[in-house]
This record gives structure tokens, sequence and C-alpha cells, in this order.
């Protein structure tokens, strides 16, 4: 388990994170969410202790992270980090050897991992012949090529086309199953939704919000209805109910007040239109995202009066 307990990180003048909580259990996977600037990177790499708190704690385990752990986990950083002139699985079973893994292992699991990932016929190739989309995906398969316990992410989509972000996506949420502990950081909405079990997103350095997807949708999400109609709608009955409408000739989508009953809306309508297709939809993470930063500060980082 990984622990951060007010955590706070300035850069001179410039407060990156300040007061951040989070603790992940064993198996999960948890998205750090934001806008660019708002703090992700500097959280992972204080994870990583590749920069030091200045204020606050980070365990691992319940402890501090210490020199031992390392091989029990697997980084991807933002940076990138690959010898450009150097053969993919030359690197990679390098990368692996400095992990202390079996080189029959390694090579059985490079040979895994390059498969899945559609790089097969890229592994005696250089990074330097490779797209920014492959290269992303050479240095994922670097980062948990040892089996790892922990594995952070840091916008481990960054660069790929919708196909590869599938392919990535289906290989995250497969090594969660495999009770694999999993803390990455994006700005993708969808990809966050699709396969995160808790999140926490953040703006300026700061939480804005944290907790399951599910708690979050119940306690911040819009009830939002679709209708299919004939007939024409008397849009000014519905005040009272509807804080937003979007129309069209034969169908119409409606973001409901707070506390607003959707089947009240249904017997408003009935009166006035024939109902073709009638339908709430769940509140998506992007439309919560979306409304909570656009509500917050300006996005980018705090400055702060005092040089920590």
């Amino acid at each position: 388990m990984i622990e951060l307990k007010s955590v706070g990180k300035s850069f001179g003048k410039i407060m990156a994170v300040d007061n951040i909580s989070l603790s992940t259990k064993d198996g999960e996977i948890f998205g750090i969410l934001g806008p660019n600037g708002a703090g992700k990177s500097t959280i992972i790499k204080m994870i990583m202790n590749i920069l030091v708190p200045d204020s606050g704690s980070i365990l691992f385990d319940g402890r501090p992270i210490c020199e031992a752990d390392k091989d029990r986990i697997g980084y991807l950083p933002e940076e990138k980090g690959l010898y450009r002139k150097v053969r993919i699985d030359k690197m990679l079973l390098y990368f692996a050897s400095l992990k202390n893994v079996d080189r029959k292992i390694a090579e059985k699991n490079l040979d895994e991992w390059l498969d899945r990932l559609h790089l097969s016929d890229w592994k005696t190739a250089t990074p330097e012949a490779l797209s920014k989309g492959m290269t992303q995906k050479i240095q994922f398969i670097s980062s948990i090529l040892h089996d790892p316990d922990f594995i952070f992410l840091d916008e481990p989509f960054s660069g790929l086309d919708p196909v590869n972000t599938d392919v990535l996506r289906a290989a995250i949420h497969d090594l969660g199953q495999m009770g694999k502990t999993i803390l990455f950081s994006t700005h993708n909405m969808e990809i966050a939704e699709k396969i995160c079990s808790r999140i926490l997103i953040i703006n300026n350095g700061h939480e804005v919000i944290s907790g399951s997807l599910k708690d979050i949708k119940d306690r911040y999400g819009r009830n939002t209805v679709v209708v299919e109609f004939d007939g024409t709608i008397d849009f000014t009955a519905l005040k009272g109910l509807v804080s937003k409408s979007t129309r069209f000739p034969r169908w119409a989508e409606f973001d409901l007040v707070d506390g607003a009953s959707p089947q009240a809306l249904l017997r408003i309508l009935l009166d006035h239109v024939t109902v073709r297709k009638f339908e709430v939809l769940a509140p998506s993470l992007h439309n919560i995202f979306v409304d909570l930063i656009g509500n917050s500060e300006v996005v980018g980082p705090k400055r702060v009066s005092t040089i920590r």
C-alpha cells in the first residue's frame, strides 16, 4: 500500500502540491487526474523519491520507501529514458537485469509483452527508428518487465493513437486483475473512467475531490435525460425541473436541477408529446471533471508568499 499524508512541495514561490493525502489499496488501479500543470507528475516523482516533499510523509507498506523496495516497483516517467542507438531487446533485457530478473525469465516476458503490444517486428530495432507511440509502449514494457507488485505510470497514454490507447488500457486493466497495485496520472477522463476503481482529482496542487467513481458520480453527477418524441414540447412547462436543454427537431437532452425527478419530467412531457424514448444517462467523469475544474480557480500552479 502507498500512503501520502498531507504532502506538500513547492519550487521557489510556486506551490506545486499542497496538502495532498491519498492511499492505495492492494490490487487496485488508482488514478490521479487533473489538467496540465496541476501537480500530477510532482506527486508521482515524490512517491518514487525523485523529489523530496517539503512537508508531510510518504509510506510504502507502512514505512518509508527503501532501496530494497525498488525491485518491487515499476515506474514509467513522463520523460523518455531510452538509449536511442541501442537495440530494443538488448536494452530491455539490460533494464531487467538491473532489477535482478533471471535472463531466461526476462527473455520470455519480453517476447510476450512485445507480442501483446504489437511490437515483435521491432525487437531488434533501435528507439530512434520508432514513432512516439511505439516508443511509449517500449518504455511501458521497461517499467513492468520485472513483474513488479507496484506500478507507477506518469501519463502512460501520451502520444498513443486510439487503437494503441485501447491496447495499453487493456494491458493495464489486466495487470490490475492480476493483483498489481497501479497508480497512474492522466488528464484523459474516458480512460480513467474505464479502468480506475478510485481517483483523486487535483487542480493548482490542491485536492478537488477523491473517492470511488461510484461515490463521486452519486455526489456530483448531473441527472441528464435524453428524449425522442413526436410533437412540440412546451419548454416553459419544464421551468423548475430543467437547468439546461439541448434541442433538436425530434429529440432533446435535458440537465435536471438538483433534486429534480426524471419521473416528474416524463409526466410533464407525456402531457404534450408522444415519447418514443426516455433515457436517464449516467454522468460521465468528463462532465464531472469539467464542472469541478471549471468552478475552481484558474488552472495553473499557485504562488506562495514564502519560499520553502
